[in-house]
């Protein structure tokens, strides 16, 4: 059974070991995904550069850093090796003062919807990830609100405090390809854990890099269409 995530397709090939686990623990694809979705959330609605930089800013600490130590430390198989538990709560937390500083800034400059979804974020982000509750909250479900649709809201909402019918179509979109993207990397990591064939399990990898990518830059050009 094979469960070292270091042979992952987004880690980089090169590098120390620290190196390569520093950044394959960011999932950066699937961060980079959540962080295009705040952006399409800034895009549907009259936007500022420097409020869309910072709620990239707000999702990378708050997902790309903070979920993904919690992920390490909830997950029971390790896939990680071990890591000192110390050094990810310290990342953690940190990430997570940081992302709070940042959407508390601008909550109290006028987006007070931010707040809701923020408490709702950070519920989903200890919920899901130490998988509090025996699990309950461990699902696609999940997955789909607070990585897919959430992040849509608090990009309109840190912009204009408001959420547009366009809003509300990028987050169906959103939510459909969060969804696509969950299903199919627990068929993966399920695949390759238990040694499966590498053609059977690259079909699913193929997808993951499709999907990713195709959100991901689909972004830069609308927002270089939006802003340029």
């Amino acid at each position: 059974m094979n469960s070292d995530r270091l042979s992952e397709w987004f880690v980089p090939k090169f590098g120390s070991r620290n190196f390569r686990l520093s950044i394959g623990i960011l999932f950066l694809p699937y961060t980079g995904m959540v962080i295009s979705f705040a952006i399409w959330g800034s895009l549907s609605v009259e936007f500022s550069l420097d409020r869309l930089v910072s709620i990239c800013l707000l999702y990378f600490f708050a997902i790309g850093i903070s979920a993904h130590c919690l992920d390490a430390l909830g997950s029971k198989k390790k896939p990680w090796g071990e890591i000192s538990h110390s050094k990810l709560w310290l990342a953690s937390i940190i990430s997570l003062i940081i992302s709070f500083s940042i959407g508390l800034y601008y909550i109290f400059s006028g987006s007070w919807l931010l707040l809701p979804i923020g408490i709702a974020e950070v519920f989903f982000l200890f919920a899901y990830n130490l998988e509090l509750f025996r699990g309950k909250f461990h699902n696609n479900l999940s997955f789909v609100i607070s990585w897919g649709i959430l992040p849509v809201f608090a990009g309109a909402v840190i912009q204009s405090n408001s959420i547009s019918v366009e809003t509300i179509v990028f987050s169906v979109i959103a939510g459909f390809v969060s969804y696509i993207l969950i299903i199919t990397s627990r068929k993966y990591k399920d695949l390759k854990q238990h040694n499966a064939n590498y053609k059977i399990y690259y079909k699913n990898e193929i997808i993951l890099k499709i999907v990713s990518s195709v959100v991901i830059f689909s972004t830069i050009i609308f927002f270089s269409l939006r802003y340029l």
